[in-house]
Protein backbone atom coordinates (compact mmCIF):
# COMPACT_ATOMS: atom_id res chain seq x y z
CA UNK A 1 0.00 0.00 0.00
CA UNK A 2 1.61 3.41 -0.75
CA UNK A 3 2.28 6.01 1.97
CA UNK A 4 -0.10 7.92 0.65
CA UNK A 5 -2.79 5.77 0.78
CA UNK A 6 -2.32 4.81 4.15
CA UNK A 7 -2.15 8.51 5.03
CA UNK A 8 -5.87 9.00 3.29
CA UNK A 9 -7.01 5.60 4.89
CA UNK A 10 -6.32 7.52 8.53
CA UNK A 11 -8.45 10.48 7.48
CA UNK A 12 -11.13 8.33 6.57
CA UNK A 13 -10.83 6.34 10.00
CA UNK A 14 -10.50 8.99 12.24
CA UNK A 15 -14.32 10.63 10.87
CA UNK A 16 -15.26 6.73 12.61
CA UNK A 17 -13.62 7.27 15.66
CA UNK A 18 -15.18 10.46 16.23
CA UNK A 19 -18.48 8.61 16.42
CA UNK A 20 -16.84 6.12 19.08
CA UNK A 21 -17.93 6.67 22.95
CA UNK A 22 -15.85 3.96 25.08
CA UNK A 23 -12.84 2.09 24.52
CA UNK A 24 -14.89 -1.07 24.17
CA UNK A 25 -16.09 0.66 20.60
CA UNK A 26 -13.29 2.51 19.88
CA UNK A 27 -10.26 -0.51 20.07
CA UNK A 28 -11.67 -2.92 17.75
CA UNK A 29 -11.93 -0.27 14.95
CA UNK A 30 -8.32 1.06 15.72
CA UNK A 31 -7.52 -2.62 15.50
CA UNK A 32 -8.62 -3.59 12.21
CA UNK A 33 -7.56 -0.53 10.97
CA UNK A 34 -4.03 -0.95 11.93
CA UNK A 35 -4.23 -4.74 10.79
CA UNK A 36 -5.53 -3.80 7.34
CA UNK A 37 -2.98 -1.13 6.78
CA UNK A 38 0.24 -3.17 7.81
CA UNK A 39 -1.38 -6.06 6.31
CA UNK A 40 -0.62 -8.33 9.88
CA UNK A 41 -3.30 -11.42 10.93
CA UNK A 42 -3.42 -9.56 14.88
CA UNK A 43 -3.59 -6.75 16.70
CA UNK A 44 -3.88 -5.81 20.40
CA UNK A 45 -4.28 -2.83 21.63
CA UNK A 46 -2.70 -2.53 25.44
CA UNK A 47 -4.28 -0.15 27.99
CA UNK A 48 -1.73 0.66 30.96
CA UNK A 49 -2.99 0.91 34.45
CA UNK A 50 -0.47 2.70 37.02
CA UNK A 51 -2.26 2.10 39.80
CA UNK A 52 -1.84 -1.99 39.32
CA UNK A 53 1.14 -1.94 37.00
CA UNK A 54 -0.37 -3.66 34.60
CA UNK A 55 -1.63 -4.04 31.18
CA UNK A 56 -4.76 -5.26 29.99
CA UNK A 57 -6.74 -5.21 26.20
CA UNK A 58 -10.15 -6.01 25.44
CA UNK A 59 -9.29 -6.36 22.30
CA UNK A 60 -7.03 -9.31 21.00
CA UNK A 61 -7.74 -11.12 18.09
CA UNK A 62 -8.51 -14.82 18.75
CA UNK A 63 -8.65 -14.47 22.54
CA UNK A 64 -10.36 -12.99 25.63
CA UNK A 65 -9.09 -10.18 27.61
CA UNK A 66 -5.64 -10.02 28.32
CA UNK A 67 -3.90 -8.93 31.61
CA UNK A 68 0.16 -9.22 32.42
CA UNK A 69 2.53 -7.30 34.37
CA UNK A 70 3.68 -4.33 32.76
CA UNK A 71 7.41 -5.53 33.19
CA UNK A 72 6.45 -8.87 31.08
CA UNK A 73 7.03 -9.33 27.73
CA UNK A 74 7.87 -7.16 24.72
CA UNK A 75 4.63 -4.94 25.39
CA UNK A 76 6.10 -4.32 28.69
CA UNK A 77 9.65 -3.70 27.26
CA UNK A 78 8.09 -1.51 24.96
CA UNK A 79 6.64 0.17 27.76
CA UNK A 80 9.69 0.51 30.04
CA UNK A 81 11.64 2.07 27.10
CA UNK A 82 9.09 3.62 25.32
CA UNK A 83 10.01 3.22 21.93
CA UNK A 84 8.74 0.91 19.02
CA UNK A 85 10.03 -2.93 18.51
CA UNK A 86 10.71 -5.01 16.20
CA UNK A 87 10.83 -8.89 16.77
CA UNK A 88 12.12 -10.69 13.70
CA UNK A 89 11.64 -14.42 15.36
CA UNK A 90 9.23 -14.03 18.54
CA UNK A 91 9.97 -17.95 19.78
CA UNK A 92 13.39 -17.22 19.90
CA UNK A 93 13.22 -13.68 21.85
CA UNK A 94 14.40 -13.36 25.39
CA UNK A 95 11.40 -11.23 26.18
CA UNK A 96 8.80 -12.90 24.43
CA UNK A 97 6.01 -14.07 26.70
CA UNK A 98 4.77 -17.11 25.25
CA UNK A 99 2.00 -17.77 27.84
CA UNK A 100 -0.61 -15.76 25.75
CA UNK A 101 0.57 -18.04 22.62
CA UNK A 102 0.15 -21.19 24.70
CA UNK A 103 -3.37 -19.96 26.12
CA UNK A 104 -5.27 -19.26 22.87
CA UNK A 105 -3.21 -21.82 20.43
CA UNK A 106 -1.92 -19.46 18.55
CA UNK A 107 1.65 -18.92 17.28
CA UNK A 108 3.59 -15.70 17.12
CA UNK A 109 5.78 -15.35 14.53
CA UNK A 110 6.85 -11.96 14.25
CA UNK A 111 5.80 -8.80 15.84
CA UNK A 112 5.86 -4.92 15.80
CA UNK A 113 4.98 -2.90 19.03
CA UNK A 114 4.70 0.98 19.28
CA UNK A 115 4.01 3.02 22.55
CA UNK A 116 1.00 4.99 23.12
CA UNK A 117 1.45 8.47 24.94
CA UNK A 118 -0.72 10.85 26.45
CA UNK A 119 -0.82 14.16 26.36
CA UNK A 120 1.91 14.93 28.76
CA UNK A 121 4.09 12.42 27.16
CA UNK A 122 3.30 9.54 30.21
CA UNK A 123 3.26 6.10 28.17
CA UNK A 124 -0.79 5.37 28.31
CA UNK A 125 -0.67 1.81 26.23
CA UNK A 126 0.82 -0.37 23.48
CA UNK A 127 0.06 -1.13 20.46
CA UNK A 128 0.87 -4.43 19.01
CA UNK A 129 0.71 -6.04 15.61
CA UNK A 130 1.48 -9.87 15.09
CA UNK A 131 3.13 -11.75 12.17
CA UNK A 132 2.93 -10.40 8.82
CA UNK A 133 4.18 -12.76 5.94
CA UNK A 134 6.58 -10.05 4.76
CA UNK A 135 7.99 -9.45 8.49
CA UNK A 136 7.58 -5.71 9.45
CA UNK A 137 9.94 -3.32 8.39
CA UNK A 138 11.11 0.36 9.07
CA UNK A 139 8.35 1.82 6.78
CA UNK A 140 5.95 -0.43 9.61
CA UNK A 141 7.85 1.51 12.43
CA UNK A 142 6.85 5.02 10.95
CA UNK A 143 3.59 4.10 10.37
CA UNK A 144 3.05 2.57 14.01
CA UNK A 145 4.35 5.59 15.56
CA UNK A 146 2.56 8.30 13.35
CA UNK A 147 -0.91 5.75 13.94
CA UNK A 148 -0.40 5.20 17.44
CA UNK A 149 0.37 9.23 18.61
CA UNK A 150 -2.87 9.68 15.60
CA UNK A 151 -5.28 7.28 18.43
CA UNK A 152 -4.05 8.54 21.59
CA UNK A 153 -6.64 11.42 22.25
CA UNK A 154 -9.37 8.98 21.87
CA UNK A 155 -8.02 6.46 24.25
CA UNK A 156 -6.40 9.04 26.73
CA UNK A 157 -10.25 10.73 26.48
CA UNK A 158 -11.96 7.45 26.82
CA UNK A 159 -9.81 6.19 29.71
CA UNK A 160 -10.45 9.26 31.88
CA UNK A 161 -14.10 9.26 30.72
CA UNK A 162 -14.29 5.17 32.12
CA UNK A 163 -13.38 6.44 35.14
Amino acid sequence: MSRNNKYSKIANFGLTLLSKKSLSEGLPHISAHAKDVIGAERCSVFIYSSKEHILWTTIADGIDKITISADKGIVGHTLKTKVPVIVIDAQRDPMFHSEIDEKSGYETKNMITAPIFDSEHNVIGVMQLLNKDAGFDEEDIKFMTFFAHYVSGFIELATLYSR
